[in-house]
């Protein structure tokens, strides 16, 4: 999600008042990351890597329901707050971002480089919006579409580290 979205030039930038006004707003503007003017989804894809530093000391079977969990509650708290920006996907929402780096993590090794990796490749995708991402990002509304197309980018991020990781190993 990025701030040229059509529906936030219109919406009402959150504000302080706003984030804790609601725990729906605290969650979906993650944490207040979602305050900055400038590349909150960056910001908000930043907030993950301490998170998920949290959920590594919890059995790895754990951290999948807990993500999935993270996902669902994210699309009443992306609803409740899009709602309330008067924008659905309203720049300043990164919790989306912040599940989506989380479940792309999981997938990559403990090792600061990659952890890097993760993080560029995930914006990368999240900002480009390659096929399918873009039209289900168009078609899609309310918190499920808000969630879905950072879940899309994660699995693109994923996909290239592993291609990545396989062509490391093999040649």
């Amino acid at each position: 999600m990025t701030t040229s979205n059509p529906d936030t030039r219109t919406a009402v930038w959150p504000d302080r008042r706003f984030l804790l006004q609601r725990p729906a707003h605290f969650f979906a503007l993650g944490f207040g990351a979602g305050l900055s003017h400038f590349a909150p989804g960056t910001l908000g894809t930043l907030v993950a890597l301490p998170l998920f530093a949290l959920l590594m000391q919890t059995a790895e079977p754990v951290h999948y329901a807990i993500i999935a969990v993270l996902f669902g509650f994210g699309i009443q708290c992306c609803e409740i707050t899009g709602r309330n920006l008067g924008a659905a996907d309203h720049g300043g929402i990164v919790w989306d971002e912040i599940v989506a780096m989380l479940l792309v993590l999981e997938f990559t090794p403990q090792a600061w480089q990659w952890w890097l990796l993760a993080f560029l490749l995930f914006r990368l995708f999240d900002i480009w919006k390659p096929f399918p991402i873009r039209q289900f990002d168009a078609r899609l509304k309310g918190g499920f579409g808000v969630m879905f197309d950072d879940l899309l980018a994660a699995i693109y991020a994923i996909a290239a580290m592993k291609a990545l990781q396989w062509l490391m190993t093999s040649y």
